[in-house]
């Protein structure tokens, strides 16, 4: 057994220690918010905040997490009012949606770490996160957007 924090709360999961982040999230814990898509950790879609920096879910192994502190998108807020899905939905960011919610948890993370981010500190932290719709200057206008929300909310 290896015991996990996801969401604020402590879990045991009974899997191989090898097992991918991602896969006892969608799996085992039925958290499917957080997206499959290359396996390699190059598109983003995995992304989930691990100790509060953004982390791709799909090859990091279960034994890593153990004593950390996971937060998957169903995490980030309880209604979905997060001020970066809330700006989100302010800008129709979505397209597909299949990218989205790595696309937020990097913003979130990188909005903690950065109250007023340029648009160049903006590329640099979600050049991870692939688009396949393309609305980054969507993404980068509600990431400007939810930096004025956070401001507000202090």
């Amino acid at each position: 057994m290896i015991t996990i924090n996801v969401n604020g709360q402590s879990l045991s999961v009974d899997v191989p220690p090898d097992t991918p982040l991602l896969w006892v999230l969608r799996d085992t814990l039925g958290l499917t918010g957080t997206k499959f898509a290359c396996g390699q950790a190059l598109c983003g879609a995995c992304t989930v905040h691990l100790n509060g920096t953004a982390t791709r879910s799909c090859v990091l192994p279960i034994s890593a997490v153990q004593g950390g502190k996971v937060t998957t998108i169903e995490g980030l807020s309880a209604h979905s009012d997060h001020p970066v899905q809330r700006a989100w939905l302010q800008h129709d960011v979505p397209q597909c949606g299949y990218c989205q919610s790595g696309q937020i948890m990097s913003a979130a993370a990188l909005l903690t770490q950065n109250k007023n981010p340029s648009d160049a500190d903006i590329d640099a932290a979600m050049s991870g996160n692939i688009c396949r719709c393309g609305t980054y200057n969507d993404i980068r206008a509600a990431i400007h957007t939810a930096a004025g929300l956070l401001k507000k909310r202090v």
